[in-house]
């Protein structure tokens, strides 16, 4: 089979790998339809973060092509949803909803023979933990770029959402407008906020990011978008923050910009980042968030794609097949993209 190899810093080729097999009688082979470039990605591509070489890619949709003989809920053919993170579905963790921490799972892509999403055909360990079967047939190209959001992107902005306890009539501000970000915006109209900041200063984003139901743009950053942020909210802060990027000044922003008694939501990758003890206490500001257990808001997202009631897919801007995947990779390291989408096969 074809895959996606990570060579180094700035380098990912395509190059021929074996095909993946049944290892353990809980997995299965699933024949890869649609991947995509994530965000995290760039960490490595851009030599912030160290990663084998190997494999890479972690978002993927696609087509059983074989089980184990103790899987039970899925057969070949179905056509599925893989999280970026395999799972059990059974340890404690998972059954409190955090799939991302499952005492028997771990991630796709690290680098491990046969296990990244942006190859022709992958191994899917746990299968009937981590495998959603989609229901129906014969999906436009719009959907299919959707549902790919939901292995990973969508849910990681839902799950900062959630966990920054956004609600009906809530103000709630966006730090990010990459693609996490953005389906953070459309997160936070889905569960009824009735304000929705967006920090943004590419008009392309901003653009998305109104569409997904953001009414307000703040282009400043640093202690500037703390003051543009003060001055639309009557100097209070917002009522929940999304924070979608990772960095030090994305945090400080976050923090600094949640009213008293507010919760930041943390899905940004940190790097080098410190939270202020004191300010956050005596502001009784909290957080929440981390790898996102997209697993756990699988079904209502599922629904609410399919039902056409939210339309992630559209944070997709650059597509091009696993051939040419290293200018899916050029294009959102260059900003010249949102997100990439991979086509690897026609379902």
């Amino acid at each position: 089979m074809k895959a996606a190899i990570f060579r180094g810093a700035g380098k990912i080729e395509v190059d021929e790998r074996p095909d993946p097999v049944i290892q353990e009688q809980t997995d299965a082979i699933v024949r890869v339809v649609l991947a995509c470039v994530c965000g995290s990605d760039l960490w490595y591509y851009r030599g912030l973060m160290s990663h084998p070489e190997g494999p890479i890619g972690h978002e993927f949709i696609g087509v059983v092509e074989e089980i184990g003989s103790e899987v039970k809920t899925l057969q070949k053919g179905d056509f599925v949803i893989a999280p970026f993170a395999f799972s059990d579905g059974t340890c404690p963790n998972c059954q409190a909803g955090f799939h991302t921490a499952c005492t028997h799972g771990g991630f796709f892509g690290q680098g491990i023979e046969g296990d990244g999403g942006q190859a022709e055909l992958t191994r899917v360990p746990h299968a009937d933990g981590t495998l959603v079967v989609v229901p129906g047939s014969n999906f436009s190209d719009e959907t299919l770029a959707s549902l790919l959001t939901l292995s990973d992107v969508m849910g990681t902005g839902y799950h900062a959402a959630v966990s920054a306890g956004v609600k009906q009539d809530d103000t709630v501000a966006v730090v990010g407008d990459g693609a996490v970000g953005l389906s953070a915006v459309l997160s936070a109209k889905l569960l009824g906020a009735k304000r929705i900041i967006a920090m943004s200063r590419h008009a392309e984003r901003q653009a998305l990011a109104r569409e997904f139901g953001a009414t307000d743009i703040v282009e400043e950053r640093g202690d500037e978008a703390i003051k543009a942020i003060m001055a639309l909210t009557d100097g209070i802060g917002v009522d929940a923050v999304l924070e979608c990027v990772g960095t030090m000044e994305a945090n400080q922003t976050a923090f600094a910009i949640a009213r008293a008694g507010a919760i930041v939501g943390r899905v940004g990758m940190p790097h080098n980042v410190e939270i202020p003890a004191e300010g956050t206490f005596y502001r009784n500001v909290g957080m929440r968030g981390g790898p996102a257990p997209v697993r756990a808001y699988m079904a209502e997202l599922l629904d609410a794609v399919l039902a056409g009631k939210i339309h992630p897919g559209r944070v997709f801007d650059f597509t091009t097949d696993l051939d040419h995947i290293a200018d899916a990779y050029a294009a959102m390291d260059e900003r010249r993209a949102i997100k990439s989408l991979v086509k690897i096969e026609i379902l």
